[in-house]
């Protein structure tokens, strides 16, 4: 069992809260008040989940600066009022700053019963190895 601080309880939620009303807000045809409220939180959560400090370093790194300003670019342009524009420069942004982990997301999913069947469908199982093919990690012979 993994044992959280109180800090890192709060995050969890801000950060559960912040997914929810990003989804609710694109449901709602890129309702600008509730992605502007989700940005908030998601943002607000990570750094209370994983620090100030580290959330700082993991934006800015040299090699992550490109897509660090097109994620909060993206917050920025919500925030602004254009949603739509907005939001498009976020997920690209968010692929970019996260693509390193989603190997190690498309394993872990493999691995869940129903949802790693899906995954091994003959029309996505290609698109699903693309995905977790990562270019930023060393592979070991």
């Amino acid at each position: 069992m993994i044992s959280l601080t109180d800090s890192q309880k709060i995050g969890m939620g801000l950060t559960g809260f912040g997914v929810f009303f990003l989804f609710f807000g694109m449901i709602l045809f890129f309702d600008k008040a509730l992605l502007a409220i989700g940005n908030i939180l998601f943002v607000a959560g990570l750094s209370f989940v994983i620090g100030l400090e580290r959330t700082f370093r993991f934006f800015f790194q040299k090699h992550k600066m490109k897509a660090t300003g097109f994620f909060l670019g993206g917050v920025l342009v919500v925030l602004i009022g254009w949603p739509m524009i907005g939001m498009i420069l976020e997920i690209y942004g968010f692929f970019l700053l996260f693509r390193g982990f989603f190997p190690v997301v498309i394993g872990f999913i493999r691995r869940v019963p129903v949802l790693g069947s899906l995954l091994n469908l003959p029309g996505i199982s290609g698109f699903v190895d693309k995905a977790g093919e990562s270019n930023n990690m060393i592979r070991s012979s």
